[in-house]
């Protein structure tokens, strides 16, 4: 009988550790997620000529040698770059919006619960960054409306960036949604 309770409290211990690290783990993983979709939506390299030229969401910007500065003008706004705008703002409302849910189910959900919710809103951020990055990338002529050859460009850091996190923000929707919740 004595070896039974051991064995039995032996049990209990165990996966308590395990569920630690993968908590730890997926809110990591949000927070890294969430600062690089950050990065990706606001900085200004989705579309590069060259070093000393980009276009972005926001801006078409150049650098001036004499000045050593940055010029930039707003980008034209056209019905695509609208929709990619939008979507990568919603993205980041998505993510932001799923961290905190994540934060208030981890201190007010009963022991056994899933984050149904936190996972959904999870998953339709990469959903919407999917779509803003597919957007951009089948319309990329229309977005940037410049005079200049794109062929003479390529895409970004933050157009790549974006597409990172596509898969990582599905991952992580997907991990919040079998997390289940233990004391």
């Amino acid at each position: 009988m004595r070896h039974e309770v051991d064995l039995e409290l032996k049990t209990r211990s165990g996966p308590q550790p395990k569920m630690a690290y993968l908590l730890m783990f997926v809110t990591l993983l949000h927070l890294i997620t969430l600062g690089v979709l950050f990065i990706a939506t606001m900085e200004k390299s989705w579309w590069v000529w060259g070093e000393r030229d980009s276009a972005d969401l926001w801006y078409s910007c150049k650098f001036d040698n004499d000045k050593e500065v940055w010029l930039c003008a707003s980008s034209r706004e056209n019905d695509w770059l609208q929709a990619v705008q939008v979507l990568m703002v919603l993205s980041v409302v998505f993510s932001s919006v799923s961290f905190l849910i994540f934060l208030g189910q981890l201190f007010t959900m009963s022991k056994g619960g899933l984050f149904y919710v936190t996972g959904l809103c999870q998953v339709f951020s990469g959903l919407t960054v999917l779509t803003a990055t597919l957007i951009y990338t089948l319309h990329n002529k229309e977005i940037l409306q410049d005079a200049r050859e794109l062929s003479l460009g390529h895409f970004g850091y933050c157009f790549i960036l974006a597409w990172v996190c596509v898969p990582l923000l599905l991952l992580s929707g997907v991990m919040y949604i079998h997390l289940r919740k233990k004391k």
